[in-house]
């Protein structure tokens, strides 16, 4: 079933993880559990987690230091949108990175303009926090409001008010164009080319928002094609013309951010091939901004998504198309590291098909022959675990395809065919999870 032009389609439809059609089918034998083997050498290669907790001690990181050691930008995904455990432990890795690694930056996804405001915040402490994220982090995005990412936001303004060299906070998704990056762009006109103001403003009615996220993502898509794809066309002639006049880069790249959100809705959303255009076209886009912002904000991220747009491979076969991760590997190369999280059981919150309320929902032990079932009879409740260099017996255990919780927004969600072999370099397996606190 194609999907509709709603508040979360196309949002929703890019969260998959492993491509069916890029490895072979195994046959049903390749899909059984481990043996006893297989978890004495996951005992014998893991390292073990002391905490999931931000606060204390953070020694018991040094080994995946090591497992991302050189790496440019990292990617660590989380199995479920809205889990405590997910958003604290990205929390703790992204201090030891800045602490051990010189990592600068925390890119992720939410759309650019959210991000700017949220920088502003945490580089010079402008703003009210709570105000912003709840002004921000609306529609798909609500996942984030939350206690955890408060308390992320709250350190990286405290360490950059003790540190000359500042921490960011950067987004890299195009769903949303956001307020601030027309702001922006409307403010630096002004100051230097007022004469464009009228030009730029005209070019992009239609496009800037009027209300909140909520209400453009659901009546922006609702609009006729062939509206979309004109506003899509002005949105590129307003970054042609910002270059011809010599604007800074800065502000030419806000342009190609909204000129992004802008394209994304100019293809037909109700047909399979144009969706997933589409949907090509957003994984492309966060893999550039990645990118693009890295190098602007000293060359050391941490990418923070889900699983299934910091993976190597995609696992929807209906919607076959290229991932972020594998991308950011195409343009960096061993510069990418991407690292995945598994889980044995506990709670998030999530949506239930069709609703839009984010509620508590909690799942238990993973079935016999899932790749959790086996990871978790590690005799470590927490660890992670380099799949790269795992010895010959667990590498090819790793190489299987095995149903594999990547929940998304909404749940119920079924369990995927995942390589975790092919889709991570390395994993972070959590024996119990809880849901995140909403604020």
């Amino acid at each position: 079933m194609l999907m509709r032009p709603t508040r979360r389609q196309v949002w929703q439809a890019a969260v998959p993880v492993l491509c069916a059609g890029l490895l072979p089918a195994l046959p049903r034998a390749a899909q059984a559990s481990g043996g006893g083997g297989v978890v004495r050498a996951i005992d014998a290669h893991a390292r073990p987690l002391r905490s999931t907790e931000p606060s204390g001690d953070l020694g018991d990181l040094r080994a995946f230091g090591q497992m991302v050691d050189g790496a440019s930008v990292v990617g660590l995904g989380e199995a479920t949108h809205n889990s405590h455990e997910f958003f604290t432990m990205k929390h703790r890795v992204f201090q030891y990175l800045v602490r051990a690694k010189g990592f600068r930056a925390f890119a992720q996804e939410v759309h650019v303009g959210a991000a700017l405001r949220i920088d502003d915040y945490v580089v010079s402490g402008q703003g009210d926090i709570r105000q912003i994220m709840d002004e921000e982090f609306q529609s798909a995005t609500r996942l984030w409001n939350t206690r955890e990412y408060l308390g992320l936001f709250q350190w990286m303004r405290a360490y950059n008010a003790r540190h000359r060299q500042k921490l960011r906070y950067v987004g890299n998704d195009v769903d949303y164009p956001g307020e601030e990056l027309f702001v922006r762009v409307d403010g630096y006109l002004r100051g230097h080319y007022p004469e464009l103001v009228p030009v730029v403003g005209g070019l992009y009615t239609g496009l800037r928002p009027t209300a909140g996220m909520d209400v453009w993502t659901t009546h922006y898509p609702r609009k006729p094609l062939a509206e979309r794809q004109t506003l899509a066309s002005r949105a590129r002639e307003v970054v042609a013309l910002l270059r011809r006049h010599g604007a800074e880069d800065m502000v030419v790249q806000y342009a190609e951010f909204i000129s992004q959100v802008a394209t994304l809705y100019s293809y037909d959303l109700d047909d399979r091939a144009e969706l997933l255009k589409a949907l090509q076209h957003r994984e492309q886009a966060m893999a550039d901004n990645t990118v693009w912002w890295n190098r602007r904000t000293g060359g050391r991220t941490l990418l923070s998504a889900h699983n299934g747009h910091v993976t190597y491979f995609n696992s929807r076969p209906d919607y076959p198309y290229r991932i972020q991760g594998d991308l950011l590997r195409e343009q960096l190369g061993r510069g990418y590291v991407s690292v995945g999280f598994t889980f044995h059981h506990g709670s998030f919150n999530a949506a239930p098909p069709g609703g839009d309320d984010l509620l508590p929902v909690t799942v238990g032990a993973p079935e016999r022959g899932s790749n959790e079932f086996t990871l978790d009879q590690s005799r470590y409740r927490d660890y992670v675990l380099d799949m790269r260099t795992a010895p010959a017996l667990l590498r090819d255990w790793l190489s299987r395809v095995r149903p594999t919780r990547d929940i998304g927004t909404d749940y119920p969600d079924e369990p995927r065919p995942i390589v975790l072999g092919a889709s991570h370099d390395v994993l972070i397996h959590l024996h119990r999870i809880r849901a995140a606190t909403l604020l």
